[in-house]
């Protein structure tokens, strides 16, 4: 009987998740964006290369896309919330993409949302 392998390999784990909600509402009225986010399946860490894709369960980190600028950023902090600060009022969406630790997207998920125009005080 060949010994069981105390790490299963990774193709026989479920699919990672991505649950992504709507931003808090009274914080994108203060003109912050707080997206909070969960994953299943897949843990948030900071570990990149190829080396940390043998990991189990599977690791990776968020790529955040602000209106679909050409650049992104990378999320590798366990808070599971993404903020973005600064946006302009109007429509924005932001996209959030479960990576590997060599970047390659396994799923994202888009959130559309305005940022309200701030009343009172000076634009």
């Amino acid at each position: 009987q060949p010994a069981v392998s105390a790490f299963l390999p990774v193709a026989s784990e479920p699919p990672p998740k991505l649950i992504v909600e709507p931003p808090i509402a009274h914080r994108l009225a203060a003109g912050a964006v707080l997206i909070p986010y969960r994953t299943e399946n897949f843990r948030i860490l900071p570990v990149f290369g190829p080396g940390a894709l043998d990991v189990s369960p599977r690791a990776g980190h968020l790529h955040v896309t602000v209106d679909d600028l050409p650049w992104h950023w990378a999320d590798a902090s366990d808070d599971q919330t993404v903020v973005v600060v600064g946006l302009p009022p109007g429509p924005h969406k932001i996209l959030l993409e479960l990576a590997l630790p060599d970047h390659r997207v396994l799923s994202g998920q888009t959130v559309t949302f305005v940022v309200p125009e701030r009343t009172g005080g000076h634009h």
